[in-house]
């Protein structure tokens, strides 16, 4: 495993992130694992909030929270929307955290999205979706499809116009969340003249370990080769997979089972180079292109799954969120619809 030597060098002081220690007694490992999250979450947060003027919030962008119905209850949805003239209208990002449909909140990428908010000019929709295993699937998928409807239908009162821009993204499960979310969408009357134009996919995973597709068995070797990586490894991948239960020919969790890809919206995808997962984006960057869909691919080198959550001020991490950032503006210009 080659690292980035900034990145080695912080997983150096941090061997809870190497050697993570069990969980105590009486504490699950799903809680366990949804309590080690505060800290990097929280230190994440307070690197981009600082990246803020302290006055931001209502005079940059405004926050509101709304809830989504869906089976069997509602949803929170955070909107970060950026201030303007009256009526003024802006493109639409629909975010969805990662975190393997098990841990993860609105919370995790909040500050981040509200700079490309301010940055990009854009109305973000940050979702909120169940996890398992308390809501196994499909809620995460059922949830995240709701809140893309309904961010479709409440456009105006959220000061989009989809016509400039109608995206979805998403960070690991949210990235597969974000790609099955635009491939039903694609066949769904229901977004007839409401097109999804550009998916940005971070560190996506498309396909199951055990159902590689024969023609592209080949090209995955990462969930091998990268399996006992910090971060993410093959085998908490693994578990993960199963607390959520998808079956692995389901095409919402695994849209490079897709019969077809033609006439998915474009697509910016970014993958790490020592992550079990870093063949899923880029063989769905290939099946993708070979269907004719606009693609942007960046492989950043030495990497590893999620690190910028963890490594923020790190030199990879800041190209990342510069790579994003020059990404999104390219799915706004090729997705425009007139």
């Amino acid at each position: 495993m080659n690292l980035d030597p900034e990145i080695a060098a912080a997983l150096a002081t941090t061997p809870a992130l190497t050697n993570p220690a069990p969980p105590p007694e009486g504490v699950s490992e799903i809680e366990h694992a949804r309590q080690e999250l505060i800290e990097p979450a929280a230190a994440y947060t307070k690197f981009y909030a600082q990246k803020l003027p302290e006055n931001a919030a209502g005079t940059l962008y405004l926050v509101d929270e709304r809830r989504v119905p869906v089976d069997g209850g509602d949803i929170l949805v955070r909107v970060v929307k950026p201030t303007g003239a009256e009526n003024e209208t802006f493109p639409v990002l629909v975010w969805y955290h990662g975190g393997g449909w098990v841990v993860g909140d609105v919370t995790m990428d909040d500050y981040h999205l509200r700079t490309v908010a301010v940055d990009l000019r854009l109305v973000i929709v940050n979702v909120e979706y169940r996890l398992a295993p308390e809501h196994p699937f499909p809620a995460a998928f059922n949830d995240s499809y709701a809140a893309l409807k309904w961010v479709a239908d409440n456009a105006s009162d959220l000061s989009v116009d989809i016509k400039k821009g109608f995206l979805v993204g998403g960070e690991s499960a949210g990235a597969s969340l974000a790609a099955g979310v635009a491939l039903k969408a694609r066949d769904d009357a229901f977004f007839s003249g409401k097109s999804i134009t550009g998916q940005w996919l971070q560190e996506p995973i498309v396909c199951h370990p055990d159902a590689y597709p024969e023609e592209y068995k080949a090209d995955f070797r990462a969930f091998g080769e990268n399996s006992g990586t910090p971060l993410l490894s093959s085998e908490l991948c693994r578990l993960l997979l199963a607390m959520y239960g998808a079956p692995s020919t389901d095409l919402g969790t695994y849209p490079l089972l897709a019969p077809s890809h033609a006439g998915l919206p474009p697509a910016f995808i970014q993958v790490q180079e020592c992550d079990p997962l870093h063949d899923d984006g880029v063989v769905y960057e290939k099946a993708l292109r070979a269907a004719g869909v606009k693609t942007k691919l960046i492989q950043n080198r030495g990497t590893l799954h999620g690190f910028h959550y963890n490594f923020f001020d790190t030199a990879a991490a800041q190209k990342q969120d510069r790579d994003a950032r020059d990404g999104l503006r390219w799915l706004l210009s090729v997705g425009q619809t007139s």
